[in-house]
């Protein structure tokens, strides 16, 4: 059993990266084999548009055409038994270099119609990590629950199942930041000192539920597999 485990955040030991690796534990608490790997690390683009992932007489049909980098990435993900990725919310998505895996990974995998049905199931698991009270709550005209509806949607589609973990009210900036170097609109961005005890609690809940997801994952992918 192999779960690829994603960090699509440009840092390799924040909040994300903690999480994945919370997540990581739990799926080899179930005998999972894991490989981490950093987004950031590649040099890579997103889809081109260029249809030879939907030529169905193509050498590429079914999977993204383009060799770079992250060709040797979206192999072991097709060829492992489930997947976890990881992203910080940055201007209320994904992150680039986590949207343009994602577009070369789903996209080859599904229609256009947008239904489809897979030929191998992967069970995919997101952990979204963000400086919000809530994910219900209304940004720009829409939640940021929906959004991740749509694209646990799409990723359905492609991947064949899909869930996820919402991390709120994480910090934007490391607790010794001196702020007044930064731009900000909030005089501590981090808040107070009570509800910095506070966000060190949840944070911990947040890594048990990461590590649940992680035995999640492992256990879908022995079953759909």
């Amino acid at each position: 059993m192999k779960v690829i485990v994603i960090n699509g955040s440009p840092r390799k030991n924040g909040t994300t990266s903690i999480l994945l690796n919370e997540a990581i534990k739990g799926a080899v608490s179930q005998g999972a084999e894991t490989e981490l790997i950093n987004l950031y690390d590649f040099n890579y683009k997103g889809c081109k548009g260029c249809l030879a992932c939907k030529n169905k007489d193509g050498k590429s049909y079914g999977m993204c055409a383009i060799k770079d980098e992250l060709t040797p990435i979206l192999k072991k993900v097709i060829d492992a038994d489930a997947v976890i990725i990881g992203s910080p919310i940055y201007f209320s998505s994904l992150t680039g270099e986590a949207r343009s895996f994602m577009e070369r990974l789903i996209w080859p995998r599904m229609g256009f119609e947008g239904s489809g049905s897979p030929k191998k199931i992967i069970p995919t698991g997101y952990i979204y990590t963000m400086n919000v009270e809530n994910i219900t709550d209304d940004v720009l005209g829409y939640s940021y629950k929906d959004h991740f509806k749509s694209i646990e949607l799409q990723t359905q589609w492609g991947m064949g199942a899909a869930e996820s973990l919402s991390v709120t009210r994480i910090y934007n900036y490391p607790l010794e930041t001196e702020y007044s170097k930064y731009f900000s609109t909030l005089i501590n961005p981090n808040g107070t000192v009570e509800d910095t005890e506070k966000r060190k609690e949840e944070f911990i809940t947040d890594c048990d539920k990461a590590f649940e997801l992680g035995i999640k994952l492992a256990k879908q992918s022995t079953i759909s597999n």
